[in-house]
């Protein structure tokens, strides 16, 4: 009896702690808060370890937060003291009063006393698990709380180059986010499940490196979890990764103290961005773009790869998708300055004409060749997120990149051609004479057909390097062509399709083409036909019309006009242009 006795005992003592564990959290609403209650905060200062530091009530700041009031409170004790205040990093740490919840850390004061701060009432974080999950990212003013602070995030780097963290502090500047380069967590951490308290993150890029703010958990019930106290972005419905997180430790700062840390293994998704916070669920993930990168510089042998996802935000991933790989050619390269490169890329999504985008061209850069690289494949990834006919699911993106630290540029000297009279429909040949960067000159031969509705009379070929800016663009782009036929154009530019807009960024001529086209100063052909009167639609006619506009965004439209231009790609840059004077006669 004894023996059973003490076994029942044991198993009682076994089983209470998880029984208090499982016990529902009770909150303290803020009418029931008054100044002089005390209490205690949980955060992480240093590693993964839970502490507590005390936390005095001052007051109540009605109507002064986001969504309603805000409670003043003064920190103080060891943690406190050890970081010099309430740092980046904290805002999200739970504050209980008699044991229960009333808030989260969430403002603060600069360069005044860092031991004063604002926690957002729990009652307003609780809302943010009643709004509606559709992935809206949608952009939301962020409105700041007049006359404090809000704690900022930190924004943690791994695996970023110093050249690609600045790179990355530039295009996350409007944002108002400033990245932190750090190195990733311990291999030998073990990271237990989320809790109050806990260092949590939100990260915008994972894999071979890593782009997230860290924060602290307020609150967890179930699978839904709270955070922050207040917002990342404002965007609303969103979808990051919710990972767990380290903290190497807290620096003291005479402005603000903060955080350094890493974010650890993705644990869920945050779902909702607003003004009193994050909020997500464990074991729920994001939709995200998938990159596969490959950099070789020709000049040392050595190749890298690196993969990564990228949350599906439409404000952020063009610049996080470039700036990732703007880093794995500085880090391939391992300098700065001039140079040659080759870079394609392969951009597989649902919902945009074609399904597919191939892309090949030629950069070179006197100064900086990974920025110069990565800027079309960044045009690329901005005209899908920016488009203004439907969201597209990217699925999958290859880019592939080759530098060589050799000038390859060449100018075009001169152009000829043997066929000095030719007929409609006829195709001569266009003799190039190129003369490379400290090269001797070379030729190149480009075929041209002469439309068929080419009337009599003398035609002038425009032949230039794909990389410049055609003469009539140029005149136009000067005004000295009539502002108001360019002004005419526009109403062309809102009636394109998707589908043409695909089509276009295809079209564009490559750095190294030389291209050779007709030179007729039509300005139709220019800045669009704008002479033309817009049709006048009949009810039927509106029918066929919203026909084929489902038709011709279901994939690229091919140009079905004459083709009045053609390139021949080389292994070179091309500069420069020249013209020449063909006589057309009539076919016999």
């Amino acid at each position: 009896m004894f023996r059973q006795c003490r076994l029942a005992l044991l198993v009682f003592l076994l089983v209470l702690p998880v029984s208090l564990g499982q016990a529902a959290t009770e909150f303290m609403p803020v009418d029931e808060i008054k100044p002089g209650m005390q209490g205690i905060g949980k955060t992480v200062v240093s590693g993964t370890k839970l502490e507590e530091f005390g936390v005095e009530i001052l007051g109540i700041m009605e109507n002064k937060g986001a969504t309603g009031d805000l409670i003043l409170v003064r920190t103080y004790g060891d943690v406190i003291d050890r970081t010099g205040g309430i740092a980046q990093g904290m805002s999200g740490s739970p504050v209980y009063i008699n044991n229960k919840l009333i808030g989260a850390v969430a403002y603060g004061w600069a360069l005044t006393d860092h031991k004063i701060g604002m926690v957002t009432p729990i009652g307003d974080m609780l809302k943010l698990w009643d709004m509606p999950d559709r992935y809206n990212s949608s952009t939301v003013e962020k409105t700041p709380v007049p006359g404090f602070e809000e704690l900022a995030t930190p924004i943690m780097v791994s695996g970023f180059s110093e050249h690609a963290l600045t790179m990355l502090q530039d295009k996350l500047k409007p944002l108002n986010l400033a990245p932190y380069g750090v190195g990733e967590s311990p291999s030998t951490i073990k990271f237990d499940p989320l809790e109050p308290g806990s260092a949590v993150g939100v990260e915008l890029v994972r894999g071979d490196v890593s782009v997230g703010a860290l924060g602290t958990v307020t609150y967890i019930e179930g699978d839904k979890v709270l955070a922050f106290g207040h917002p990342f972005l404002k965007k609303g419905n969103v979808g990051y990764f919710m990972t767990n997180a380290y903290i190497f430790t807290t620096i003291n700062g005479l402005e603000n103290s903060f955080k350094v840390g890493t974010v650890g293994e993705a644990v869920g998704i945050i779902n909702q961005d607003r003004g009193s916070g994050i909020a997500g669920k464990v074991d729920q993930y994001p939709a995200v773009v998938p990159i596969s990168m490959e950099v070789e510089d020709k000049g040392t042998g050595k190749k890298q790869e690196a993969a990564v996802q990228v949350v599906q935000d439409e404000q952020l991933f063009p610049a996080l998708s470039a700036t990732t790989l703007f880093n794995v050619i500085d880090k391939t390269i391992d300098r700065t300055g001039s140079g040659t490169a080759k870079v394609s890329f392969e951009i597989s999504a649902r919902n945009m004409p074609g399904e597919v985008i191939k892309r090949d061209n030629m950069f070179y850069s006197p100064a900086n060749i990974g920025e110069a690289a990565v800027a079309e494949f960044f045009d690329a990834m901005s005209m899908l997120a920016s488009n203004q006919y439907n969201p597209v699911d990217i699925m999958d993106v290859k880019v592939n990149v080759s530098v060589d630290d050799e000038r390859r540029t060449a100018d075009i000297v001169e152009a000829h051609t043997k066929n000095i009279t030719a007929k409609p429909g006829e195709t001569i040949d266009i003799s190039v004479n190129l003369k490379p960067f400290r090269g001797e000159t070379i030729t190149r031969v480009v075929p041209f057909k002469i439309p068929v509705d080419q009337p009599e009379g003398s035609l002038t070929l425009e032949v230039r390097g794909g990389g410049m800016v055609p003469v009539l663009q140029l005149l136009a782009k000067n005004q000295v062509i009539d502002e108001e036929l360019i002004t005419l154009n526009k109403s062309k530019d809102k009636n394109k399709k998707f589908a043409d807009v695909v089509s276009d960024f295809l079209a564009r001529d490559r750095n190294n083409d030389i291209v050779v086209e007709i030179f007729d100063m039509d300005i139709a052909d220019i800045i669009g036909d704008a002479t033309k009167q817009p049709k006048k639609h009949t009810n039927e006619n509106k029918k066929q019309d919203n026909n084929a506009d489902k038709k011709s965004d279901t994939s690229v439209k091919k140009d079905t006009k004459v083709k009045r231009k053609n390139s021949l790609a080389t292994d070179y840059l091309i500069s420069g242009d020249t013209q020449i004077v063909i006589n057309v006669e009539k076919n016999k």
